[in-house]
């Protein structure tokens, strides 16, 4: 009897995998990927100062759940790259325009020559 309990949790829990492996790898956060070139002439305390705002941000919004800083390779002409996790896509919309996103843009809007963006979720 124990043993036929034993194998019939066994076998729901082995038919339920795929369906957990796809929940954990296809999150339904929003990644708000963004690629920055600075303006000429921008110091070093100005970036720094910049990529620290975006790392006060999940302290000052609460959609954002994680930030990623530390740009490892960067291609198409941009000195760096960041990444915002948000909870959700109403999180996202909700970050534009707002308190936290006014006070953080006034370390970095005056310093980016151009920028990129990608918002992306399963």
């Amino acid at each position: 009897m124990k043993l036929r309990l034993l194998v019939a949790c066994a076998t729901v829990f082995l038919a339920s995998l795929p369906s957990i492996v796809r929940a954990e790898t296809a999150p339904k956060t929003v990644i708000h990927v963004v690629t920055v070139k600075w303006k000429e002439g921008t110091t070093p305390e100005q970036i720094q100062a910049a990529v620290d705002g975006v790392k006060a941000l999940p302290q000052s919004f609460k959609g954002i759940t994680r930030v990623w800083t530390r740009s490892i390779k960067v291609q198409g002409g941009a000195a760096n790259a960041f990444v915002m996790e948000f909870a959700n896509e109403q999180a996202l919309k909700d970050y534009a325009g707002s308190d936290a996103q006014k006070a953080w843009y006034k370390s970095y809007l005056p310093i980016r020559e151009r920028s990129t963006t990608f918002d992306i979720t399963n």
